[in-house]
């Protein structure tokens, strides 16, 4: 494959100091321009202060890329040409030349490979409504059965169906835990209302659970730590259910279905919200990015005490 990691991260790897992965979708077709490019470089910032470094994942001519330059990230927020690619279409976008943004599967398959450990995101993928006649469910699901890398998020888009999507993960092996909560988060929501079976109140302790899926060996998936946002930052319950409801209603109305369900209801989220649900999906994204910098620091500094001399590591 041909993949180029950044100077700045392949030293931070090498030397054993803690690196954040993030995906490129939501610069290139999550955000509106300019404002694109205003949170790819505040989430690498928010990164950096917590003690970590940034790898923004993408794809730029036929190259992924983990760890962006400044003309990279422009170049993801800038260019409409800028395709979305899953981990499915990485070997094409890679053959022919393609400039892509990755998601959520395609920035976890490339982060896990170059030997990262901790991935920040908005939210996952999962099933979809109706799924006993579409069929359809995120790739991201089966991709993180595959791959041994940690994943904070703010649960998954309120718009799928989030019961059975924990049920999906639990049937991968997927492990996920609540950060500071008993209940998965709903993405735009604080609570789904749907319990999880772990809950852990620190990044030590989320440290110490990959350390311990080090110590197992085996066979890897990853680790879902799903971290609310906070409820004076989360959008207003009402309001949610409210629009969404229309917005279900309106997509069966115009026979809208499969892939093109999702874009459609985010979009009709955004607009009948007045930008609501935009303001409290960037929150959540902050939130995730400034954890996953802390559970990566208590990762790497429990790896060097560990190897330390004295400290009882090999």
């Amino acid at each position: 494959m041909s993949t180029q990691v950044s100077e700045e991260v392949r030293e931070a790897l090498l030397e054993g100091r803690p690196v954040v992965a993030l995906e490129s979708t939501i610069i290139a077709h999550g955000l509106p321009r300019p404002r694109n490019l205003a949170v790819a470089l505040e989430l690498e910032e928010l990164v950096r202060a917590g003690g970590a470094v940034p790898a923004t994942v993408a794809v730029i001519d036929g190259t992924a890329r983990v760890g962006l330059d400044r003309a990279a990230l422009v170049r993801i927020a800038e260019d409409p040409a800028v395709r979305k690619l899953g981990h499915r279409d990485l070997a094409p976008a890679l053959a022919t030349g393609v400039t892509g943004a990755t998601t959520v599967s395609a920035t976890a398959w490339l982060a896990d490979a170059a030997g990262l450990r901790v991935f920040a995101t908005g939210g996952l993928g999962g099933v979809h409504r109706e799924w006993s006649e579409t069929q359809d469910e995120s790739a991201d699901l089966r991709l993180l059965a595959e791959v041994g890398i940690t994943v904070v998020c703010a649960g998954v888009k309120s718009i799928l169906d989030v019961p059975a999507t924990l049920q999906r993960l639990e049937t991968l092996g997927v492990t996920v835990v609540g950060y500071g909560t008993e209940h998965f988060p709903g993405f735009y929501l604080s609570s789904s209302g749907e319990p999880v079976d772990w809950t852990l109140r620190s990044p030590e302790e989320v440290a110490a659970v990959i350390r311990a899926q080090d110590a197992l060996g085996g066979r890897q998936a990853a680790l879902v730590v799903a971290n609310p946002v906070p409820e004076t930052e989360q959008l207003d319950p009402a309001l949610h259910d409210r629009v969404l409801a229309r917005g279900l209603a309106a997509a069966k109305e115009k026979a809208i279905t499969g892939q093109a369900v999702t874009p459609f209801l985010l979009e009709y989220l955004t607009v009948h919200t007045e930008g609501a649900s935009l303001e409290a999906n960037l929150a959540a994204v902050r939130g995730n990015v400034r954890l996953a910098a802390r559970i990566a620091t208590a990762y790497h500094a429990e790896i060097r005490g560990a190897w330390a001399p004295g400290a009882g590591g090999r």
